[in-house]
């Protein structure tokens, strides 16, 4: 085994973060051809292969596996020093991907997330409202914000908040149809919702449990579709209240019968938890979170 470059570590982390040379390539501003070269220099500096190479991507041998493990610490190791001898926030750097749900995605960290990167010119923010294709485990992502409590023992889990969701619908069409004085009336009304056999996660089931046996008559994969129809008066929907409160046009249906509560949770496998970069974004999302918790909460729905 010859001396090889630390620098060759960075790429050799990517690749297996994304098993495509191409997405390696993109995390780390160069490209593929860059991303190759420094691979092939790493295995022929170990004399071992850490990829086998096929035409799905590149994916860990058993000398790769065991590789990440120790790259990584170096990883962390060297991004605590960073941080350590910076002495201040600004010297957090580096490219950190976030995968979120589609409400929280774009109805809280959309509005928010621009001023961190403002502030942080070191720091690459990408963020996903597509969480139900990507994974922690693949390394598609670098954190998450989920629903999920079915705790993984490599990944760490903080909790974010709690927040309400009730049941919704536009003035004018409140106003067209019966009136709804208690659950049962519910019978009458066309409601709104996800597409029942594309639901990933339990936590977005809510007519299980707060409209058993009832089909939504409207149906899409995105909140923000469901949403606009609400709004065109189609029916009735459940929606957070951190989301519906921005429409003055919306109006909840016995709030104090019909609420759900569900706790966001921020994700990060174990190996970056502590990093710089999540630790300052996972901070950041709950300091934010905590600041409208009252946006979250619903609470004045309740009283």
């Amino acid at each position: 085994m010859r001396p090889f470059s630390w620098d060759d570590l960075q790429y050799f982390l990517a690749v297996a973060r994304t098993g495509q040379l191409s997405a390696a390539a993109r995390k780390l501003r160069t490209n593929h051809a860059t991303v190759s070269r420094r691979i092939d220099r790493l295995e022929q500096a170990l004399g071992t292969r850490l990829f086998e190479r096929n035409p799905r991507g590149y994916l860990l041998t058993a000398a790769g596996e065991k590789m990440v493990e120790r790259a990584e610490v170096i990883e962390r190791e060297a991004s605590q020093v960073q941080s350590e001898l910076a002495g201040d926030a600004t010297s957090v750097s580096g490219v950190v991907r976030i995968s979120t749900l589609e409400g929280f995605g774009n109805f809280f960290l959309a509005d928010r997330l621009p001023d961190l990167a403002s502030s942080m010119p070191s720091l690459s923010i990408e963020l996903l409202i597509i969480q139900q294709i990507v994974s922690l485990s693949r390394r598609e992502a670098d954190m998450s914000v989920t629903l999920s409590t079915n705790r993984a023992g490599s990944h760490h889990y903080e909790k974010i908040s709690m927040y309400r969701l009730f049941l919704y619908g536009t003035r004018d069409y409140l106003e067209k149809h019966p009136p709804v004085r208690r659950r049962s009336d519910l019978a009458s009304h066309r409601i709104i919702g996800y597409i029942e056999d594309m639901i990933f996660t339990p936590g977005l089931d809510y007519h299980r449990e707060i409209l058993p046996g009832v089909r939504a008559f409207y149906q899409s994969s995105s909140i923000h579709a469901q949403l606009a129809a609400t709004r065109k008066g189609l029916g009735l929907c459940v929606m957070p209240n951190f989301m519906a409160r921005h429409y003055p046009d919306l109006v909840p249906v016995i709030p104090k019968e019909i609420h759900l509560e569900r706790y966001y949770w921020c994700i990060a496998h174990q190996d970056v938890a502590h990093t710089p970069r999540i630790r300052m974004l996972t901070d950041f999302i709950k300091t934010e979170a905590e600041a409208a918790k009252d946006d979250f909460h619903g609470q004045n729905l309740l009283t």
